[in-house]
């Protein structure tokens, strides 16, 4: 790791949201590294789906082809309240080189993108943990531990991770991607307060005969919302709203290995709930379920940050921001934000661009997070075009279209809503 000649911006987190800002760094020949504390990339998690203009973005650097391959391609999002189908939105009509959602394992994305990153020789350094950072007017001061695993017993053993070395440098810029737990985040001090309600989620992702006709399901109700995603390998993942449901300890998380959160504990995610909640909520699903290969509650917040960064120290992806899980923006939006704030930093590091480049970042980022959370006060969703069942769900489903920008607005529109 410290053989290198020193980064001109250290990445924090090798999520997809970190690797798109590394990719992006390095294709521009600047000198990144890329730390994550995890041991291993992701197994499991919940983000599956990639937006058309993270499609555009993927095309531009060369690995939308090998995606698209691997996806299954959703042409329409059906909606639904109760069990009535009350319209089909046509992703065609948003334009574009890629008018779907390819959908998608995290972990998949991942393997892509850290391949694309080895071709200009660049690694995840995995078990790399930022320790401290203190900013300064011209770099910024970071230390970061290597973990080690210690191992301990005989008959019994256990195992944690430890700090095995430490190394202290300075860089010029920092890009926090690090997650909704951020460390950089922490670090600083940067307020991420709750703008919204938490939702509480039971998801399930088994197989099934059913045929969804490339098409994205949502399910809104009164008092909750549903989504189901076809995946390409003949599973589906369904996730059931729960209201009213409310454990601090279910946090959102990435799982490092797949395995099965059902039990005592959560009977929610017994497949006798399973099946009780398809024929309540989702009656016109007529489809076998098969295995059951994953499950869990999740618990989504809704944060946003105060800004996103200052000087040389920026934020992207969940680190700055929360938000429902239906359409998966908060990974979409926060790999087109990666991709302009290293864009911004290669341009100040070369010398085409001033600071006003990530100030200019900041207003953006605060911009398009606060309409999509419909925070803005003059912000009104509905007009006398809106159906009367798209009225009371008109600000949820913007945060559950898997969409964003032109797209985004384009899709709305075709039941009427202002996104």
């Amino acid at each position: 790791m410290f053989g290198r000649k020193k980064p001109e911006v250290l990445v924090v987190g090798a999520g997809p949201v970190g690797l798109v800002a590394a990719l992006t760094l390095a294709r521009r020949g600047v000198r990144v590294q890329i730390i994550d504390e995890a041991w291993r990339p992701t197994a499991h998690a919940y983000a599956l789906a990639l937006h058309p203009r993270s499609l555009a973005l993927l095309a531009d650097m060369g690995i939308a082809g090998p995606v698209i391959d691997a996806a299954y391609r959703v042409d329409g999002i059906g909606l639904y309240t109760g069990a009535e189908r009350r319209a089909k939105l046509d992703l065609a009509q948003v334009g574009g080189d890629h008018p779907y959602v390819a959908v998608m394992s995290q972990s998949g994305l991942e393997g892509l993108l850290t391949e694309a990153l080895a071709e200009h020789k660049v690694k995840v350094d995995w078990n790399h943990r930022l320790a401290r950072i203190k900013s300064h007017e011209d770099h910024v001061a970071v230390s970061v531990d290597k973990l080690e695993k210690d191992t301990t017993g005989y008959a019994v053993t256990h195992s944690s991770w430890v700090v095995g070395s430490g190394h202290d440098f300075d860089v010029p810029f920092v890009i926090g991607a690090d997650g909704h737990r951020s460390l950089v985040r922490r670090q600083l001090q940067m307020e991420f307060p709750e703008v919204g309600k938490p939702q509480h989620f039971a998801v399930f992702e088994f197989a099934t005969d059913f045929d969804f006709g490339r098409e994205l399901r949502i399910m809104l109700n009164e008092s909750d919302a549903n989504v189901v995603w076809p995946l390409p390998d003949g599973h589906c993942r369904f996730s059931f709203e729960l209201p009213g449901y409310d454990d601090p300890k279910d946090v959102r998380r990435k799982d490092r290995h797949m395995f099965d959160l059902g039990g005592v504990r959560y009977p929610q995610l017994e497949e006798s709930n399973l099946l009780q909640l398809l024929k309540q909520r989702v009656p016109w699903f007529d489809g076998s379920v098969g295995d059951i290969r994953w499950r869990l509650v999740v618990r989504f917040e809704r944060r946003l940050v105060k800004t996103f960064g200052a000087e040389r120290v920026w934020l992207a992806g969940d680190a700055g921001h929360m938000t429902s899980p239906v359409g998966i923006q908060s990974m979409n939006v926060g790999i087109q934000e990666a991709h302009a704030l290293a864009t911004a930093m290669a341009d100040t590091l070369q010398g085409s661009a001033s600071s006003d480049a990530l100030a200019a970042y900041d207003k953006g980022r605060l911009a398009e997070w606060r309409g999509l959370m419909g925070l803005e006060k003059k912000l009104k969703r509905v007009t006398a075009e809106t159906p009367e069942w798209v009225t009371p769900f008109a600000n949820e489903l913007v945060m559950g279209l898997p969409a964003s920008g032109s797209e985004l607005t384009a899709l709305a529109a075709q039941v009427g809503v202002v996104a």
